[in-house]
């Protein structure tokens, strides 16, 4: 079990150190150097005119891709990737009659993509990932006009440089280097007959991306910069259904986006965002005959979320967004059946900190936000015979929350 104090602090700001070393005689290091400038793509259609069990399809397609991991000993390691190349994933579903009782699409359209994770050692890491203007698109749709499903559930993703953290019963002291001009582009879409159980579709892209994961009395100090100069982000999904019982379709795009969580003695994150691109997310359903149905979209510039549970958080958080402004739409079409709903979110800057009271925590916050472009949101909710149907819009420039609370409020 760590130890909380000086010789914890001080180990993981020596992590951040350009030439830092971790220190164990059991330490392992890695320098991993990746230049793409070729286009990449992945391709496939499935076409199906009856199976009961399961119809199942995975496209991916990126530039670059490591992994480094630890058990029990100290990791250092060195990552620069540069893609230059368009990327693309597409996939297509053509149904005569049954797709069986679970149909599951996904595609993945990346750049960059790092994976660095530790159990029981000190991770240290400078992550530096740049995608040059290119073009990075992820394509899924579902031809079913005619046919019919059981579950249905898909994801079509889109980012540029992705870095994922994880931190196990450890200490860490990482930075990261983000910077995007290409477009993110993720199209998802379907049609279906019939769908007797759920069917959830989802279309998310992203600049830039940090998810940072900790556990088990871990202590993790860290750096992030991400720059997103691309000229758009852009996420949407459309779908229509004859007749469904519990239809959900979204679309979800950001500039940059920070998800860093522990459960540990400490998370300091100094976190850099600047976003110059045109951001959109559009999500938009229709259905004849429905029990629920939704269309969601978010949009943000800067995304920022840190918390830990169980100790102390200190965040220094700065972000800028500009440029071609952020816009939000959800359209929301049902003929005769329950609930409806269609949410449309758009926002400049958004940062939450958090750390729990019951595990003596502390949070100390230096936040500023600066947005200089139009924010828009624009949801259409329409119903021809129902129980309820529900409108939310909701646009704002820059929004901070920062809380100490007890675990489950």
């Amino acid at each position: 079990m760590l130890k909380r104090g000086p010789i914890l602090l001080a180990g993981i700001l020596a992590g951040i150190l350009p030439c830092g070393a971790a220190t164990s005689q059991t330490a392992s290091t890695v320098l991993n150097n990746q230049v793409q400038l070729g286009d990449v793509f992945s391709q496939q259609t499935l076409n199906v005119e009856t199976v009961t069990d399961s119809t199942t399809a995975n496209t991916t397609a990126t530039a670059n891709v490591y992994a480094a991991s630890t058990d029990g000993s100290d990791l250092d390691v060195r990552s620069n990737q540069t893609s230059s190349g368009d990327v693309v994933a597409d996939t297509v579903l053509n149904v005569g009659a049954n797709s069986g009782a679970a149909t599951n699409l996904t595609t993945t359209a990346g750049g960059n993509l790092g994976d660095a994770s530790i159990y029981g050692g000190t991770l240290t890491g400078v992550f530096n990932q740049a995608t040059t203007a290119s073009t990075l698109y992820a394509h899924s749709h579902i031809e079913a006009p005619d046919a019919q499903a059981g579950d249905v559930a898909t994801s079509t993703q889109a980012v540029a440089n992705n870095q994922n953290l994880g931190v196990s019963v450890a200490a860490a002291g990482v930075r990261v280097n983000q910077a995007n001009a290409g477009t993110a582009y993720s199209d998802g879409g379907g049609v279906y007959g019939l769908v007797t159980g759920t069917a959830e579709m989802t279309a998310g892209a992203m600049g830039n991306n940090v998810s940072l994961s900790g556990d088990g009395g871990s202590g993790v100090r860290m750096i992030a910069d991400q720059q997103n100069t691309a000229d758009t982000t852009h996420a949407s999904h459309f779908t229509a259904f004859g007749q469904v019982q519990d239809a959900k379709t979204t679309a979800i795009a950001a500039g940059n986006n920070l998800n860093a969580v522990n459960e540990g003695y400490l998370l300091d994150a100094t976190v850099n965002q600047g976003n110059q691109a045109y951001v959109r997310a559009q999500a938009e359903s229709s259905a004849a005959n429905f029990g629920a149905g939704a269309a969601v979209s978010s949009g943000v510039g800067n995304s920022a979320v840190m918390g830990d549970i169980g100790g102390e958080v200190v965040i220094d958080n700065t972000q800028f967004n500009e440029g071609g402004g952020i816009e939000a739409v959800a359209a929301w079409t049902g003929g005769e059946g329950y609930d409806g709903l269609a949410s449309a979110t758009a926002t400049g800057n958004s940062a939450v900190g958090y750390s729990c009271a019951d595990c003596s925590g502390r949070l100390t916050v230096a936040n500023s936000q600066s947005n200089t472009v139009d924010v828009g949101a624009t949801a259409t909710a329409t119903m021809t015979t129902g129980r309820s149907v529900s409108g939310v819009a909701n646009a704002v420039g820059n929004t901070a929350t920062y809380y100490v609370s007890r675990p489950g409020e």
